[in-house]
């Protein structure tokens, strides 16, 4: 196993628990809201830059 897997494996594995946590607190919406902007964020700076 090389480094870039084992590092997406991780990033998957704290996304996964970061949706779990926030289902626990009842902060759900605002995560997937959150998530949602920062997609549309990324993408608009990655069209302006490309």
């Amino acid at each position: 196993m090389n480094i870039s897997k084992i590092r997406s494996a991780l990033y998957k594995i704290s996304r996964i628990l970061g949706n779990i946590n926030a289902a626990k607190k009842g902060t759900a919406g605002k995560r997937i809201g959150r998530r949602a902007a920062g997609k549309i964020t990324g993408k608009g700076l990655k069209k302006l830059f490309k």
